[in-house]
């Protein structure tokens, strides 16, 4: 039998950071509450079931307003996983968090978000990623 594969290209049209912080989710939300002004509140955790490879559990923070969209999201799995790689984004696994902004403008432009937090104690390193050169983008699509 002849078995045919789907391939779908995906276009990310939102920016994307890697934060490598040792802070706790919640504080680190927090920090960005106040560092940008943000409002950004728990949402229920994003789950992916990859059949049977495992899953993953996802923390997730979301800010959204009419003008822009922006969420904490934690790169490794909550729960254990038998997954070789138990991360949302396994290209980038050195970082523990990453922000994903739509529509980011003003104050929350992509160079001014970047600047705010490496001066953020919270935050060890930040790194602007393209979204669209990542092998497991689809990951990041909600």
């Amino acid at each position: 039998m002849k078995m045919l594969t789907l391939d779908v290209e995906y276009e990310c049209d939102f920016d994307l950071f890697g934060v490598v912080s040792s802070s706790r989710e919640h504080k680190l939300a927090w920090t960005l509450n106040h560092a940008l002004r943000l409002r950004l509140v728990k949402q229920q955790d994003l789950i992916y079931d990859l059949l049977a490879r495992g899953r993953l559990v996802i923390s997730n923070y979301l800010h959204t307003t009419e003008a822009i969209t922006l969420r904490l999201l934690r790169n490794r799995s909550l729960d254990p996983s038998i997954l070789k790689k138990p991360f949302l984004a396994p290209d980038i696994k050195e970082y523990d968090y990453l922000i994903q902004v739509s529509n980011g403008t003003g104050a929350l432009a992509s160079d001014e978000i970047l600047d705010r937090l490496t001066r953020l104690p919270e935050v060890q390193y930040a790194c602007q990623f393209d979204p669209n050169s990542l092998k497991f983008k689809e990951n990041l699509l909600f």
